[in-house]
């Protein structure tokens, strides 16, 4: 199961404001079938998957149990 943290679920908003629209589904996708996920930071994980030709998506988040909770997620430009 996928849980969204209260900052996370108003991430989309903030991230709205800023001309970059980001849908629950997109988040949904790249946690569940992500490109790459740095585990650098453990027990965070960072979920990441190409949403353009310009930037991909990035999904912090840590596992409890069988639960997914998602931090937060930004866009990152692509190099």
């Amino acid at each position: 199961m996928i849980h969204f943290t209260k900052h996370a679920r108003e991430k989309f908003d903030i991230l709205k404001e800023h001309k970059f629209q980001i849908s629950r589904e997109q988040v949904i996708q790249t946690i569940n079938n992500p490109e790459l996920i740095d585990r650098s930071r453990y027990p965070l994980l960072i979920a990441q998957k190409q949403i353009n030709t310009n930037y991909v998506l990035r999904i912090v988040y840590k596992k409890e149990n069988s639960n997914k909770i998602i931090i937060t997620f930004y866009p990152g430009r692509i190099k």
